[in-house]
């Protein structure tokens, strides 16, 4: 499997991530189990939570998303084949980037996931009203204490990424070392005209999520009539239904016959061939789905097929 380096942390991932915020929601934990199976025999190690997963849910708290991959961690003993990626900042049990938040909820974190190290711990989302070098600050002493490897920023604009760039950097800190932009085949403007240049000057690693627009992008979703598939993603995945998004259908179709493919694995390696991009983040609820996304690794584009995939951003 071709590894790839998330940023200059030392980290090296495959290049595809298992999205898990759907563990709690639409997967329960025997599912989480099998899915999580599969995705570490398919060779893949990348697994990306959060601490507010899914509190989004009726009855939920937040935190089970966490809890099953750390249930699944001590019951496989597959520890040493995963990378943990999760997030602070945007639950409202741990809400912002205040140094004393950081502290508690990556110990929480720890905690839910049954792990002494998070391998990349991630700002959910950024946080104005707290000085980056505070921020930048308690990260780095959860690294000095062994509680992190490396940090990385969610939700940042380009402004922000590069301000916490220049402080880590003035302060002798800790950098965000990998970014997590929104970014696929129909969400593609913010990222490429604005964050794109900055990382990959600075040799930052891109996870973005929403690879599949919240599943638009398998094709499920062709008319409104669509729409009711799925009561989890069938909402977000309307407002690509313009034209737009169904040029970007027609151009996933028309590559994926070529390659015998499915139209999300067209649109996955789409994304893992692009400039800079270290791993897209693809969610699954059945060890079959991952066997389909798995399969979007070995499929290797044309500049052909990228050219007919770039129908506008």
């Amino acid at each position: 499997m071709n590894r790839r380096p998330l940023g200059r942390s030392g980290l090296s991932v495959a290049p595809l991530a298992l999205g898990t915020n759907v563990f709690g929601w639409s997967v329960d934990e025997a599912g989480a189990f099998a899915v999580l199976d599969a995705f570490v025999d398919a060779g893949l190690d990348l697994l990306d939570t959060a601490d507010a997963y899914p509190a989004w849910v009726p009855g939920n708290e937040g935190g089970e998303s966490e809890t099953m991959i750390g249930r699944w961690l001590a019951r496989s003993g597959k520890r040493d084949r995963v990378v943990v990626a999760t997030k602070v900042a945007k639950w409202a049990r741990h809400p912002g980037l205040s140094p004393a938040n950081i502290e508690a909820a990556a110990d929480d974190s720890l905690r839910r996931l049954g792990i002494d190290t998070i391998d990349l711990y991630f700002a959910h989302e950024d946080d104005a009203g707290v000085p980056l070098a505070d921020t930048l600050g308690a990260f780095s002493r959860l690294i000095e204490r062994g509680k992190v490897r490396a940090i990385g920023a969610s939700n940042y604009t380009a402004a922000r990424f590069a301000e916490a760039l220049a402080t880590s950097a003035r302060l002798g800190l800790p950098r965000y070392e990998v970014l997590q932009p929104e970014y696929n085949l129909v969400a593609r403007k913010e990222y490429e005209t604005s964050l794109a240049p900055l990382v990959q000057d600075a040799g930052v690693g891109v996870v973005c999520y929403y690879a599949l627009a919240s599943g638009f992008l398998t094709g499920k979703y062709r008319s409104e009539d669509d729409l009711g598939k799925s009561a989890a993603r069938g909402r977000a995945a309307g407002k690509y239904l313009n034209g737009h998004g169904l040029r970007v259908l027609a151009a996933l179709d028309d590559v994926a016959r070529r390659h015998d493919a499915t139209p999300a694995q067209v649109a996955l390696a789409w994304a893992m061939a692009r400039p800079g991009i270290t791993a897209p983040i693809a969610s699954a609820t059945t060890p079959a789905q991952v066997a389909e996304l798995a399969g979007a690794v070995r499929l290797r584009l044309s500049d052909e097929d990228m050219r007919r995939l770039d129908v506008g951003a």
